[in-house]
């Protein structure tokens, strides 16, 4: 078992729904503000996160192909709006509904991104978003080669997308 899985309780972590959790990283998504939900959810310190990578929230669970449509999108200068579940300090996770945006210097330069994430449906979560995760996940660990299941999750991701005709946003909200 990866050191990951190991660090993994079950135990979900809820946050109110009038509540938003925001974080700010630079261009290669180190930490560069963060507001007290995040620091309170994901049970660390603003000195133990700043410079960090964000991913040091990251749950072990989280399909690598919505990271990857998430930069994808963020990166070409657009905003995304997912579900992710992240982990805390000590293995408690909690899900929510991320807004990415990149953030612009005043000659509109891109020089990082910004976050806010709030509560996300629980009923959305049972119902399509935990199931179509394990599925993804289980479909990028299929593959012996890393990229190969990172290309076939990302390709069943815009499958679905073109059956329903939505972009990714588009479903994301409206589930």
């Amino acid at each position: 078992m990866s050191e990951d899985k190991k660090s993994v309780t079950g135990v979900q972590r809820d946050f109110e729904e009038n509540e938003i959790i925001v974080s700010k990283t630079d261009l290669k998504g180190h930490l560069t503000y963060v507001n007290d939900v995040f620091l309170r959810l994901a049970s660390y310190t603003e000195k133990e996160v700043l410079g960090q990578p964000h991913n040091m929230i990251r749950h072990p669970d989280m399909p690598r192909c919505i990271f990857k449509i998430l930069w994808d999108s963020i990166q070409s200068n657009s905003e995304i709006f997912a579900y992710v579940v992240n982990r805390a300090k000590n293995g408690d996770h909690y899900w929510v509904l991320a807004h990415v945006t990149p953030s612009r210097d005043s000659s509109g330069n891109i020089i990082g991104y910004h976050s806010n994430r709030r509560v996300a449906k629980p009923e959305t979560l049972n119902n399509i978003i935990i199931p179509l995760y394990r599925e993804l996940s289980a479909l990028e660990n299929a593959h012996a080669n890393r990229k190969e299941g990172l290309n076939a999750s990302v390709e069943k991701v815009m499958g679905l997308l073109a059956d329903k005709k939505m972009e990714v946003n588009e479903y994301f909200l409206s589930i």
